[in-house]
């Protein structure tokens, strides 16, 4: 199976990540995050997903969770711009429809996995189901939950079933790949303020966002958990720091770029079968004076 890219930034597989030592800031200057090293990135990714496309054998899941004003919608447009439209479905998962909430709590991601050759991409993702409603347990009365709910077992259960659903995509082809982007109570407060200050941006502020804030310990060790459980070589997190905006994006192209590199993408070869095919083809259109 595939197994993660390498980085300072890859959340440990043995349930040792503690959020409070996780860096929301760069811990380096000396990395290149714009300009000439971005447009690099660019062509780079888009070459890498014609060859994923061509190649039609595997498919790629990218998930991007984080509070509000991390920067989940700026990073996917800033490092999936340069790839072919066609070949990436991007979903973004908010408050279940009426049809989702007669389905399991992973039915309304899994209809949403991309085909092969293609990549997907998850703003937020099933993993608000050990997030939000970890942090607001009465969502779950709304969920029309079987039996007896048990608070004190349910989270574990659930975990459980991301991590076993994701390992049986990875084993058929699914190149997993998490991130979390970390940002800091000071800087959301400072990018929260810019958007009322701002009228242009005022649509992105919603005065939900506050009542979010205020939780923002339990979301921590929401987080914390989540990522602590379900980290593994094969569905790898990565807590990219987010206070620095650029910094992020390149960090997360370059997991991106480093791990479909390493499955091995090329063209599909021609078979003999088809070489004969071309060579007729070929005899014909020069054959034809139209």
């Amino acid at each position: 199976m595939f197994e993660a890219p390498n980085s300072k930034y890859l959340v440990p597989f043995d349930a040792s990540f503690e959020v409070s030592r996780a860096s929301t800031t760069p811990q380096t200057n000396s990395h290149p995050h714009k300009g000439k090293h971005r447009r690099h990135a660019t062509k780079k990714l888009n070459m890498l997903q014609q060859l994923l496309a061509a190649g039609d054998r595997r498919s790629v899941l990218l998930i991007f969770q984080a509070m509000d004003a991390a920067g989940k919608d700026s990073t996917i447009r800033a490092v999936m711009q340069g790839v072919d439209p066609s070949g990436c479905q991007v979903f973004s998962f908010k408050k279940p429809s009426p049809l989702e909430l007669d389905h399991d709590f992973l039915w309304r991601t899994t209809i949403r996995l991309p085909e092969r050759g293609r990549i997907g991409i998850f703003n937020r993702s099933q993993y608000e189901e050990v997030l939000v409603a970890r942090v607001h347990p009465d969502i779950l009365g709304h969920q029309k939950l079987p039996g007896e709910l048990n608070l004190e077992t349910i989270w574990d259960e659930r975990l459980t079933s991301i991590r076993q659903q994701e390992e049986h995509l990875a084993r058929n082809g699914t190149v997993i790949l998490k991130f979390w982007l970390n940002v800091s109570k000071d800087e959301q407060k400072r990018r929260f303020l810019a958007r009322l200050d701002d009228p242009t941006k005022n649509w992105k502020f919603e005065p939900g966002d506050v009542e979010e804030r205020r939780h923002w310990d339990e979301y921590m060790l929401a987080y914390q958990a989540a990522l602590n459980a379900t980290s593994r070589s094969w569905a790898p997190w990565y807590a990219i720091p987010a206070d620095n905006k650029p910094y992020m994006r390149a960090r997360v192209a370059e997991i991106i770029i480093d791990a479909l590199q390493s499955i091995g993408l090329r063209y599909p070869q021609a078979s003999s079968d088809d070489r004969s095919e071309f060579a007729e083809a070929r005899a014909e259109l020069c054959a034809d004076d139209g």
